[in-house]
């Protein structure tokens, strides 16, 4: 009997889409051409439906558009099996929210600028404090899940300085749950051009093996030796991507900026050259130096998927490298405006940047080149090389 009224109710269901498919098709406008709110179509300007008439911001949704709307909220909301095509998985708008709901929200990793599930790239000048960041932030997390920092950059000896008390040279006590990933003597079987490729297998079996939720990429260079590729960038994230889906993991990539203007705001285009890159990340932050104090480091946040924009060039962190006892940290000491310190470029500098560009446009770099070298666009290096 049970089987009988799932069928018939089923069969209804299915009726009764069908005919408000229909209806719909007929009367209702475009979404382009009205937006509904409180029973009041709304639109900027006035807009006419297919019988002719003319559409208000105060017109009343008419009955048969109302019943409409009712028997779409009254519809079930929960679709049969999503259809698998391929690669591909499709389900309804609404069911995608249904089983959204069912997910936690995503955990703050740092602040605003990196949750969890998400590729994050952090990137900065060299030795502005990246890897110094980055380990501070794996502290913080590894309190409750386990973390691998994969760190390309320092040595034990540089690490054992940075993370032991000058004085008494007692190390710093971590969690158990963070770990340091280096390379060893192995490395030494590849070339440049297949390193890469050989780090990146060797960073799923580390998760695989550990069961790790977090990992730390220190730095980018090691995974991508040609990251101003396009073509490789887009390569080695879309392998970075598919690692995070099948593992649930949470990723942070340090990056360098090549030499930038820094009389100009950081920009998505400051990322190693390739804007590729930042096409296939969650979420971005960068590191800039202050002009009028070099011992004050910004944080701003450069890209946001999940929460919003909330440390942009009008409100950045600021902050001084520390060591407290046994770990060197950074220390917000407040907030400010980015334009605030950033290089005042007087007319002297400007003089001598038109030499540099002149001299170089001689020994034969190209605008692109010289771009690239002083951090400033092709269209002025091209207007100042010809002053």
């Amino acid at each position: 009997m049970k089987k009988v009224n799932k069928k018939v109710a089923k069969a209804r269901n299915l009726a009764a889409r069908r005919d408000l498919k229909k209806r719909l098709s007929r009367k209702l406008p475009s979404s382009q051409d009205l937006l509904v709110e409180d029973e009041t179509v709304i639109n900027e300007e006035e807009s006419i439906d297919e019988g002719g008439t003319v559409i208000s911001a105060e017109t009343p949704i008419c009955n048969e558009q109302s019943e409409q709307l009712e028997e779409f909220a009254e519809a079930p909301l929960v679709d049969s099996e999503p259809l698998k095509v391929g690669m591909f998985t499709i389900k309804s708008f609404n069911q995608t929210l249904v089983d959204a709901a069912k997910n936690k929200e995503p955990a703050k990793l740092f602040d605003e600028f990196w949750y969890e599930t998400e590729t994050c790239c952090l990137y900065a000048d060299s030795n502005v404090g990246k890897s110094i960041l980055a380990v501070q932030i794996a502290r913080g997390i590894a309190n409750d899940r386990k973390v691998l920092y994969f760190d390309f950059e320092l040595n034990e000896f540089h690490f054992k300085r940075r993370y032991s008390d000058d004085e008494t040279k007692e190390p710093y006590k971590f969690s158990p749950n963070l770990y340091r990933v280096s390379l060893n003597y192995m490395m030494d079987a590849y070339s440049v051009e297949e390193l890469p490729d050989q780090i990146m297998y060797n960073i799923e079996k580390s998760v695989k093996e550990t069961g790790a939720s977090v990992i730390i990429i220190d730095n980018l260079t090691w995974i991508a030796y040609n990251s101003r590729s396009a073509k490789m960038a887009s390569e080695l994230m879309k392998r970075l991507t598919a690692l995070k889906v099948q593992y649930s993991l949470s990723m942070l990539i340090l990056a360098h900026t090549p030499k930038r203007n820094m009389s100009k705001p950081i920009t998505q285009n400051d990322l190693g050259g390739s804007r590729m890159l930042m096409n296939f990340l969650d979420s971005a932050f960068a590191i800039g130096c202050s002009a009028k104090d070099p011992a004050i480091r910004y944080l701003k946040q450069i890209k946001v998927r999940y929460a919003e924009m909330h440390y942009g060039e009008d409100n950045v962190w600021l902050c001084v490298i520390e060591k407290i006892r046994s770990f060197l940290m950074f220390r917000r000491i407040g907030y400010g405006m980015e334009s605030e310190h950033l290089k005042k470029r007087k007319n002297e500098d400007k003089q001598a940047i038109i030499a540099k560009i002149k001299a170089m446009r001689s020994a034969g770099a190209t605008l692109r080149e010289i771009a690239d070298e002083l951090g400033m666009t092709i269209a002025t290096v091209d207007r100042w090389s010809k002053l």
